[in-house]
């Protein structure tokens, strides 16, 4: 049985324009996860992950607003949080679109760890934008790195690579008999030291969907995002979708900065470094094109050669 790794993107979660009520969320990834069912009855064994951006991001506004009445919880316990609540969204509506289809499987999600090293150059130099705007730098933390906005100051945190999952063990043990829901946000950023801590950082997903499928011996990756395939020239006059590229076709692309490091050149770089250590086939598209993608009629392959 063929293994893929399905990455979930935050749209799958919250819509613009929508406030990110329990209910909204839930109803969004109900209608993905008819896409997740019928990849499942073409016979493949599935590992889900998942962003947390917007998520994470009120979940951390909470922490601000109530911290007059409740301690404030660190980044890397919110994550946490994050993959509690988002995994449960995904547990309920694929538990329920599954019993709809008379299959009876498991579905299960992985609160996960995921180390990485603290000599990371990305701790010296935060980059990743989280949290709220704040209107000015009074009474905000002297070591936050902050970034200004024309919304305001925002904490920047580091975003450093993913090196090992914890659970490593565990979930290849589990995806024979369950659906799993693995590194939610990329997973909880820890180093080791005398054990296991947890750092304030954010793993990017992508990156994490990679060494996932490592750990699972996937064959395909699939990343789901807001848009229906990879464009160069995105969002110009002329922009082309590219419906197939190899490994050496995508470093190119990348060296003359079609993907920026925000968007979508970490699918990129997760793509090469997948193709490149087991993979055979990587898809690109939005949620509605995934049936069309695999048949090659939609999105973006990426292929070793």
């Amino acid at each position: 049985m063929k293994t893929l790794v399905v990455a979930l993107g935050g749209n799958a979660f919250l819509k613009p324009g929508q406030k990110g009520t329990a209910r909204e969320q839930m109803k969004n990834i109900e209608n993905v996860m008819e896409h997740v069912v019928g990849l499942l009855k073409k016979g493949y064994r599935l590992v889900l992950t998942f962003g947390n951006g917007p998520q994470v991001g009120n979940i951390l506004l909470q922490q601000e607003k109530a911290s007059m009445f409740v301690p404030k919880m660190p980044l890397y316990v919110c994550v946490a949080e994050s993959q509690g609540m988002m995994g449960y969204m995904i547990q309920e509506t694929l538990y329920n679109k599954l019993h709809k289809h008379r299959i009876d499987i498991p579905v299960i999600t992985f609160v996960t760890q995921v180390v990485v090293d603290r000599k990371d150059p990305a701790f010296r130099k935060p980059s990743k934008p989280i949290g709220p705007f704040y209107r000015s730098k009074a009474g905000l933390p002297r070591d936050w790195s902050l970034v200004k906005t024309s919304r305001g100051f925002r904490r920047l945190v580091p975003s450093p690579e993913p090196k090992k999952i914890v659970e490593a063990e565990a979930i290849r043990e589990t995806i024979r008999r369950a659906i799993v829901i693995v590194c939610g946000g990329g997973g909880i950023p820890v180093i080791k030291k005398k054990g296991l801590v947890g750092v304030d950082a954010v793993i990017d997903k992508d990156l994490s969907a990679e060494l996932l499928a490592g750990v699972v011996n996937a064959e395909m990756l699939i990343m789901l995002t807001d848009v229906d395939a990879v464009y160069l020239n995105y969002g110009k006059k002329g922009a082309k979708r590219v419906r197939k590229m190899n490994i050496r076709e995508a470093k190119q692309y990348l060296k003359e900065g079609q993907f920026p490091p925000g968007s979508m050149g970490p699918k990129i770089e997760a793509s090469i470094r997948f193709l490149q250590a087991r993979g055979k086939r990587v898809v690109i598209t939005d949620f509605d094109s995934l049936e069309k993608a695999l048949a090659g009629r939609a999105g973006t392959v990426v292929v070793r050669k």
